[in-house]
Formats: structure tokens, C-alpha cells, sequence
């Protein structure tokens, strides 16, 4: 790739990151005052709705997490996006993969908002957002793609303990899932749809990551180097959500002053664990062997890539 197209791709990363800080932060600041009505869904589910701001007509338990998940976004996901542009900037191996690891975090939340929130104002940033990390998660895969990855991690890689961790969400995550599908398939839906027509987030957790854990793991098992190079992004997107996850329920706290310890604990853990078998991902990485056509190179170089 050329210098122009690292550039070009590290604007991509920052307009992202500049639109879920202002979609994170009117979450924050505009949520609204608290005020709620008791309202009963056509399942016979009754709750509370919250009636202002830029959450209103959600159940009040669903907006107390979302505002969780904002803040997180606002004060972590947002600054990082934008700090990852610079390495990306710079054509380097190890920011596109981190850049696609926080991309992929940005689509599924927003892609998760975009189907769950009752439509408000911030339908359209909603949508904006998912399109743009999707176009920019693509774009940072071919470009990896294009390198040559044989050799881009070495044999400290932490492949089995990668497995073993993701293994073990994607089993946490199907159990948690199918004892609540369960439930409401059994008729009782007390507590589990809060107003919502299906189950969204089980939907996408159940659809999208659950595959993704287990692919990941087993490729990087079997040495494969995209596999391994996903793996490595993904241990990004698994340490985000597994803190943002952390992040709403301590809000949830708050908001309703029912804590529910051992999901926190489960998922702050899991947070810690991906982040020390994500660190030894990256101080495996060597570098993909990237044909850099830059305009100040006279040829085409190879090597390892910071």
C-alpha cells in the first residue's frame, strides 16, 4: 500500500472515533432527567420506561446500562481510536490490527443500538457509525491480507492460552443465552425483554461473536497466520466488550441499586485475562512482510513492521 492509502485509512479511523466519542457522550450528558413511566408490554411484561431524552421510550434498566456502555466508550474506546490512527498513520502492522480489534468493538455496539434502541434521534448517527467501522474493518482486513503474514508472529504466541480463553467465553456466553432463550421460549418473559419484541443482543452475541471466539481459537491453534492475526484483533474487540460489559453493569448498579457481583466479577476477570494474552499477542508480533510503495522509497521494501 502507498503512503496516501495508510493516510487515507487512518482519517477512516479517526472520523470513527470522533463520531462514537459525540454518539457516546450525547448517551452521557443527554439521557435525560430519570423520569419514568410504569408501562405493560403486549407479553403481559410490565416496566419501567423512561420518557426523556435521547434513550426515552427504552426500559429505564436497559438505558441505565447503555449509559454504562457510553461512558466507557466516551472516556476509553473513543481516545484509543483516535490515538490508533497515528500508528496507523505510520502503516504499521501491529495499529491495523489494533484499529481493526477497536473497529469491530464500534460496529457491534452501534450495530447492537442501531436494532435495540426505540427509534430516536440518534437512529441515523447509529447507522453512520456501524457503515463507516464496517467499510473500515474490511479495508484494514484486505490490507492485511496483502501482506505476506507467514512469519508474523513468533513461537511465543500464546495460541493455547488464547484458546482457552475464548473457548471458554463462547461456552459462558451459549450457556448464559440459551438458559434465557429458554425461558422466554417456555413462555416467561419476566425480566428478560424489558419492552424489546425479541432478544437482540443474544441475537448478535450468539450469531457473530460466539463464531468468532471459536474460529479464531482454532485457527490460531493450527498455526494458521491470518487465523492468528485475527485472533489478535479480535483479543482487542474480547478485552473492550468484556470491560464495557463490566462498565454497564456497575451503571445498572447505580441506576437501580440492585448489584449483581458475580457477572461483574466473571466479566472484569475475563477483561484482565484477554488483556495479558493480548499483550503477549503483540509482543509476538513481528510484522507482516507489507510492499510499501511509498513516493520517498526509490523501491519496494519488505520487513518487519512496528
Amino acid at each position: 500500500m502507498t503512503r496516501t492509502s495508510f493516510h487515507a485509512m487512518a482519517g477512516l479511523c479517526a472520523a470513527v472515533g470522533l463520531m462514537a466519542g459525540i454518539a457516546a457522550a450525547a448517551g452521557v450528558f443527554l439521557r435525560g432527567s430519570g423520569a419514568f413511566e410504569t408501562v405493560t408490554s403486549p407479553r403481559g411484561e410490565t416496566y419501567a420506561m423512561a420518557t426523556d431524552g435521547v434513550y426515552a421510550y427504552n426500559a429505564l434498566r436497559v438505558v441505565a446500562e447503555g449509559v454504562g456502555w457510553d461512558a466507557f466508550t466516551l472516556v476509553v474506546i473513543a481516545p484509543a481510536m483516535l490515538v490508533t490512527a497515528l500508528w496507523v498513520r505510520r502503516g504499521s502492522f501491529r495499529g491495523r490490527l489494533v484499529a481493526a480489534g477497536l473497529l469491530g468493538y464500534i460496529a457491534y455496539m452501534y450495530l447492537e443500538y442501531s436494532v435495540t434502541w426505540a427509534f430516536g434521534p440518534l437512529f441515523p448517527m447509529f447507522i453512520a457509525i456501524t457503515a463507516v467501522s464496517l467499510f473500515g474493518l474490511v479495508w484494514i482486513g484486505a490490507s492485511l491480507a496483502g501482506d505476506d503474514l507467514a512469519g508474523a508472529f513468533d513461537r511465543t504466541y500464546p495460541r493455547r492460552a488464547w484458546a482457552i480463553l475464548s473457548l471458554a467465553m463462547a461456552a459462558l456466553l451459549t450457556a448464559l443465552w440459551a438458559e434465557r432463550i429458554i425461558q422466554g421460549l417456555s413462555g416467561d418473559v419476566s425480566g428478560l425483554l424489558y419492552g424489546e419484541t425479541t432478544m437482540t443482543v443474544q441475537a448478535l452475541d450468539l450469531g457473530l461473536v460466539v463464531p468468532t471466539a471459536i474460529v479464531t481459537a482454532l485457527l490460531a491453534m493450527r498455526r494458521n497466520a491470518a487465523g492468528m492475526a485475527a485472533a489478535a484483533a479480535f483479543a482487542v474487540t474480547f478485552v473492550a466488550m468484556s470491560a464495557a460489559i463490566g462498565s454497564m453493569l456497575v451503571s445498572a448498579w447505580l441506576a437501580t441499586g440492585v448489584l449483581e457481583l458475580p457477572p461483574i466479577v466473571i466479566f472484569g476477570a475475563a477483561a484482565v485475562a484477554g488483556l495479558g494474552v493480548g499483550l503477549r499477542m503483540y509482543a509476538a508480533a513481528r510484522g507482516g512482510g507489507v510492499q510499501r510503495r511509498f513516493p520517498a522509497a526509490a523501491h519496494a521494501t519488505s520487513g518487519s513492521i512496528s
